[in-house]
């Protein structure tokens, strides 16, 4: 009976040996959150990005797509660029779990002086995370030409 067990162990340890190992894929929580001010053609910007996840994520990219394209050459902050003519993709530099990035600032000036704007915000992760709650990576505010902030 003794050599019977020790056999059946053997082969569930041969078996268990063989079988490929199944990659773990970690878990991140990525929003953005800010407030959008319109004035005078001008959309002013602050936003926060946050992983509320479980692993620390190297960067990502928030997208920010305005409603009206872009009026003329804009003076974007260090890690921010023009996507195409409505758009400005920014990187948010090293997200720690369950921590926020740095606050990223812009102004940009829009095409003729809009009285409102809407503004999608998108956040784009890459690499080997998985987004546990994709519900807050895309945002839309609409901003009218107040002066006030408009959160998202």
């Amino acid at each position: 009976m003794r050599k019977r067990i020790a056999g059946v162990l053997g082969a569930a340890l041969a078996v268990g040996a063989a079988v490929p190992a199944v990659a773990v894929v970690p878990k991140v929580a990525i929003a953005s959150h800010g407030y959008v001010t319109l004035t005078g053609g001008r959309a002013d910007v602050r936003l926060t990005p946050r992983n509320d996840g479980w692993a620390a994520v190297a960067g990502a990219t928030v997208r920010l797509r305005f409603s009206r394209a872009l009026g003329g050459p804009q003076q974007l902050p260090k890690g921010c660029a023009t996507g195409d003519p409505n758009t400005v993709v920014c990187g948010t530099g090293p997200l720690a779990a369950g921590g926020a990035g740095r606050e990223i600032r812009l102004r940009v000036g829009l095409a003729g002086a809009p009285t409102e704007v809407r503004l999608e915000v998108e956040t784009l992760h890459n690499g080997d995370a998985a987004d546990r709650d994709a519900v807050g990576d895309r945002q839309q505010v609409l901003a009218l030409e107040t002066g006030d902030e408009y959160a998202f």
